[in-house]
């Protein structure tokens, strides 16, 4: 069941982004090259499953034309992976199997397609097919999980200055809450608000995708210390090489997992109240802790 939600999802989600970004004939041509590039290297679409299973838990069956906003937040995903794999930042090479951006098509480019794809998501988000009062609380939910307040800039920020230092649980939980866990929380309230859910709804699926976001971003530290390059589709040892702060540097790999696994059971919680029409999100969750197996 699981693996056929994630097909179907990924599928969804490929042909919304085929549909909404530019083709590559499309002048100028070398930037929807570099977006197309990054886009479809690849990569599992959770964010946008999420989002959308999110949606099915609320309404009951998949809301219509809801993989527009899975789409909106693949590229606001990707655009923060062009930019994280910058010389500036973490220099890498590899992304999703494939050469980065910047190796394909240069700095300058690189950086216009990430900043190209952040703008191109905001205006499908201004265009989704639901009222008006809901667009608008999604843009606010996905312009914060993505800001520099507690949001994925602002978690970038605080891993930039972190490396080179010794850091505290405490920096180290707000990086990866504010990094990664606020996407992810992001697509799962804006799934919701798309749906029509209600405050006390809200509620609970913001409390489960912190929760599961964080244990996502524990497992992401233990992979790099314990997988290929070829496995991760990604330069395996790059936090260790630049001593960032993670999870297994300061609490060692078995005690991360453990922390992952408590996180997941923490979220199940969370959704209690909506019984069996939270199974998926609920295998969803337990998917994103078991990479490592």
């Amino acid at each position: 069941m699981l693996k056929e939600t994630l097909e179907q999802g990924q599928a969804r989600t490929d042909a919304a982004l085929d549909r909404l970004i530019p083709l590559e004939t499309q002048h100028p041509v070398s930037i929807h090259k570099a977006m197309r590039h990054s886009v479809f290297a690849g990569g599992k679409r959770l964010r946008p499953v999420l989002c959308m299973e999110a949606g099915r838990m609320i309404a009951g069956s998949l809301p219509n034309k809801i993989e527009e906003l899975g789409a909106a937040l693949e590229m606001l995903h990707t655009y923060s992976l062009i930019h994280d794999d910058l010389p500036a930042l973490d220099n890498d090479d590899l992304r999703r199997g494939r050469p980065t951006c910047h190796k394909v098509f240069g700095d300058a480019i690189a950086i216009l397609a990430g900043d190209a794809l952040q703008t191109q998501a905001y205006e499908v988000l201004a265009r989704l097919d639901c009222p008006a009062e809901a667009r608008v609380q999604i843009i606010e939910e996905i312009a914060r999980g993505t800001g520099t307040v507690d949001g994925m800039i602002g978690g970038q920020v605080v891993d930039l200055e972190a490396e080179q230092s010794r850091p505290t649980a405490e920096m180290l939980e707000y990086i990866h809450r504010a990094k990664t866990a606020a996407l992810i929380t992001a697509s799962l309230v804006s799934g919701g608000l798309y749906a029509g859910t209600d405050d006390k709804a809200v509620k609970k699926l913001r409390a489960f995708g912190q929760s599961i976001g964080l244990a996502f971003q524990i497992v992401d530290d233990v992979l790099d210390v314990t997988q290929t390059s070829e496995q991760l589709g990604k330069t395996a040892g790059k936090d260790s090489a630049s001593q960032k702060a993670t999870y297994p540097a300061l609490f060692g790999v078995e005690e991360s997992e453990r922390k992952a696994d408590a996180l997941v059971n923490e979220a199940f919680e969370e959704l209690g109240t909506f019984g069996r029409r939270a199974d998926t999100l609920k295998e969803l969750a337990r998917y994103l802790v078991e990479r490592k197996k």
